[in-house]
């Protein structure tokens, strides 16, 4: 359907060659809002909004992925709310990628504690603000260099004053080198991704305690049925060095490992391995089935070093524009004495 129309018949002509090019623009530019629902035991039902948008910032630039822009408004029954956006650009024939994004909210959750009092589940609190940009370039055919900045401010009360109240403010610069020999950016059905990541919290930008962590991430993507379904394996590690703040600690229960919800596996490194199938039995909807394990180090509880955490589970998949493969879905999955509900923008790896 065109934007505009005359009436006049010696004006057809005209009619059909604007309908073409405004059907071109139009093609350029793709919106959705969609309801975000989902549950876990620790946040408990998570409910909000996502406005979501791909579009091209050159129309005439038909190499560079659709550049990705969001907004979540996030609700949650156990009184936490974040509200966020995002963008994902690609530009000059996908020679630059540039990431900008922000988020605030009220975070209450739980965390595991043993030190000196009874063992247990205690509640917190945070306040959270943060906003972060970040640019990658092409150095190579696929070989990308870049540097991100991130600003987070962390307000934290713990129950029963078991610890005391922190307000934590870091600066935090990441070194990025990425080989990306995916077919696609959104959704891959061949090639691999490998990842490292150097996330600096040097104390000459204002941090209280130097720390640095190293983030590697390695994807690889398998064909099956011609394209149409996929099986996906990862393998990720993200390393703690030097003093880790308790808020920088990793948990599982993300993309790496579903299954956990209850915060209670956290430390300040983590391995993970996993697998994915992703089955599409229409054009747009699909099911996967993925499991995997992982462990980590540096817990606040000892006895949760090293140890293996296995995750497994299933999930729907419905493609959320019809121009370009881009899924949101939900997954559900079982953990050790533990489980979790994900509401998915994009696929997990």
């Amino acid at each position: 359907m065109t934007l505009a129309s005359f009436s006049s018949s010696g004006q057809n002509a005209a009619n059909d060659s604007t309908s073409v090019v405004q059907a071109k623009k139009e093609k350029n530019f793709n919106f959705n809002l969609m309801p975000y629902m989902s549950y876990n035991r620790n946040l408990e039902f998570m409910y909000g909004v996502l406005p979501l948008a791909m579009y091209r910032l050159n129309p005439n630039d038909t190499i560079s992925p659709k550049s990705l822009s969001g907004i979540t408004g996030v609700f949650t029954t156990n009184g936490s709310k974040f509200i966020g956006f995002f963008n994902r650009w690609h530009l000059a024939q996908d020679r630059w990628r540039i990431q900008f994004y922000g988020a605030t909210g009220n975070h209450i959750s739980q965390f595991y504690y043993d030190y000196d009092i009874p063992p247990g589940f205690y509640d917190y609190k945070t306040k959270t603000k943060l906003i972060s940009i970040g640019f990658q370039r092409k150095v190579l055919h696929t070989l990308y260099a870049g540097i991100s900045y991130t600003y987070t401010h962390h307000f934290t009360k713990y129950e029963d004053e078991i610890i005391p109240d922190a307000t934590t403010d870091t600066h935090s610069l990441q070194y990025i080198a990425l080989w990306d020999t995916r077919n696609e950016v959104y959704y891959p059905t061949e090639g691999n991704q490998i990842r490292l990541k150097w996330n600096s919290f040097p104390q000459w930008m204002g941090n209280d305690i130097e720390a640095n962590k190293i983030i590697s991430e390695y994807n690889h993507y398998f064909p099956f049925h011609d394209g149409r379904d996929v099986l996906a394996t990862r393998f990720s590690g993200t390393f703690g060095l030097g003093d880790i703040a308790f808020e920088q600690q990793v948990v599982i229960g993300g993309n790496d490992i579903r299954g956990y919800s209850e915060a209670k596996y956290r430390g300040d490194g983590l391995m993970a391995v996993q697998g994915e199938y992703r089955y599409n039995f229409t054009s747009r909807m699909g099911l996967v089935g993925f499991a995997g394990v992982a462990t980590i180090y540096g817990s606040p509880t000892k006895e949760f070093d090293w140890d293996l955490y296995p995750g497994f589970g299933v999930g729907y998949r419905y493609q959320a524009f019809k121009s370009a493969k881009f899924n949101i879905g939900l997954d559900a999955a079982l953990g050790k004495d533990d489980w979790g509900i994900y509401f998915r923008i994009g696929e997990a790896f």
